[in-house]
């Protein structure tokens, strides 16, 4: 698992966000409360730079509540900008947590 260390000094699971081509992105990592305001702030300069981002969450290992929003935050910030945007590889647990609160339809999932 990719780990960071965290400005006290501890460690703490990280999630990754790694260009894969152009408009397509991939998440290694955790996704979590623990990491969604960082991916969040690193992926302002890297997401909404083209008129189609499709981000691959095949590599993202444990995720909550806090990495739909993360989810659903990218689909509210596309729209204002115009751009199209795709999820690919959502991880079961996320979906499970989606359509309980009602949002598994509102995720824009392309296809394999």
């Amino acid at each position: 698992m990719i780990r960071r260390a965290k400005v006290d000094g501890t460690m703490n699971d990280a999630c990754l966000i790694e260009p894969a081509a152009s408009g397509a992105f991939v998440l290694r990592g955790e996704l979590s409360f623990s990491t969604v305001m960082d991916v969040s702030r690193r992926s302002a300069d890297l997401l909404w730079q083209g008129e189609a981002v499709t981000l691959d969450l095949a590599g993202v290992t444990r995720t909550d509540s806090a990495g739909l929003a993360l989810l659903v935050e990218w689909i509210r910030i596309a729209r204002r900008n115009g751009t199209t945007i795709w999820f690919r590889n959502i991880p079961e647990q996320m979906m499970a947590v989606a359509a309980v609160v009602g949002l598994d339809s509102l995720l824009p999932v392309a296809s394999q």
